[in-house]
This record gives structure tokens, sequence and C-alpha cells, in this order.
């Protein structure tokens, strides 16, 4: 079976020296991606340049992107070619549209037409007391992978903060029909803390309870190969 992992967390960019990001550090994308490979299976990490990643292994090989635009184009390509997604990157929601002054902004007469420009400066000026930032939301790329691989098996997961659990697992199960998932490992942001990664690993049967980042691949690893 051959193995695609997303890890890490994308960046998008606002001009050449500023982006928007998030905290992810990709230790569990690494994890997972050890848990198979001491398995003897070939993973293909997916991955960003700030991310923790697994050491050299010889069926290990690493695609390095760093925004959702990059990260649709290698999915694309690389889902038809495997068996199984784990899809566990942290994918920015927003891409920067438009960055400009409070000014420009408050005297534009048409602000949809404002929007469609895009920033020149390679560094927007510091002179502005006040920037205004637009962001355009992007595509759930996980809603796109059985369209480009309609027998590919995927794992998907889903980050939530500070909500019940009721709620928490009501959100994976409406992920997981969705996305024709067979597995949402859902956590609560609240519960990641000090060594501990409480998840709930949700498929159309049953929930099983993992408290740790191991724990979470081992779950996973025993879930693709019994039902493999």
């Amino acid at each position: 079976m051959n193995i695609l992992i997303t890890s890490g967390g994308t960046s998008e960019k606002i001009d050449q020296v500023r982006s928007i990001t998030n905290h992810s550090t990709g230790q569990l994308g690494k994890i997972i991606s050890e848990q198979f490979l001491d398995a003897g299976f070939s993973v293909t990490l997916v991955t960003t340049p700030t991310a923790i990643q697994p050491n050299v292994h010889p069926r290990l090989t690493k695609v390095i992107i760093n925004d959702v635009a990059e990260l649709q184009t290698v999915l694309e390509k690389e889902t038809p070619t495997h068996q199984l997604l784990i899809h566990a990157m942290a994918v920015s929601d927003y891409s920067p549209v438009y960055m400009s002054g409070f000014q420009a902004v408050k005297e534009t007469p048409n602000l949809e037409q404002f929007l469609h420009q895009t920033n020149q400066e390679s560094k927007i000026s510091s002179e502005e007391d006040y920037q205004v930032l637009f962001l355009k939301k992007n595509p759930k790329l996980i809603s796109w992978v059985k369209t480009w691989n309609p027998e590919i098996r995927l794992v998907g997961f889903k980050l939530l903060v500070d909500v019940s659990q009721n709620q928490l697992l009501s959100v994976a199960r409406a992920s997981l029909e969705k996305n024709q998932a067979e597995m949402i490992v859902a956590n609560d942001l609240s519960e990641i803390q000090d060594g501990k990664h409480r998840a709930y690993l949700v498929t159309k049967d049953a929930v099983q309870i993992a408290e740790t980042k191991l724990e979470i691949a081992q779950e996973i690893y025993r879930h693709i190969t019994n039902k493999g």
C-alpha cells in the first residue's frame, strides 16, 4: 500500500516578507509517518519547511509545499497513485487578497473592484498607522479528494476549540459523511497540552479515544491494517 500523509501547517503570503500561518508543528504527522514506515509501508509525506519531519528513510518521499495552492497541485497529482491519504496538515482557511492603508479603503468608490487589485510592493510600507487586510476563503481540499481518486481510503482531521464533546463528535461525523472518509480524528485545542493530545477517532460504527500523539498514530495504523 502506498500511503500519502500531509503534515505541518500552510503559510499564506501577504507580501515577500510577511505571511499568515498557524502553530502546527508537524509532530503528529511525523509520528504517523514513522508508524507506517516502521511497519514496512512506503510513505509520501507532503509537509512544510518549518514542520518537524521524520529522518531520511529509503521508503520515505518528502514533498515540501508552502501554501494551499501548492498543496492543491501536489494532492491532485499524488492522490491518484496512492491507496491511503492521512490528511493531518493544518490547512489555512483564508489567504490574503489585498492589503492597503485604511484611508485608501475608506475612500474607494467600489470595494469589490478594489479587492481585485494585487499588492505590487515586495514589502508593504510600514508608514501607515493602520493597514486593512482582506482575506479570501480557501477551498476545502479534503472535499475534492474523492474526485481525484474515488477508491482512496481517507483519514481526515478536525480541530475545534473549547467545545463540548457532543459538538466535537457531531462535527466529526458530519465531516466523515460529507468527505466520504473512513475516519475523522477530532481534536479540541484545549485538550492538547503538556505532552497530552486527547483525540476522538470517529468512524461510521465507533469512536476510539487516544490520549497522546503516539496513541493516535497507533490507532490509525490499527484501523487501516485491520480493514486493509
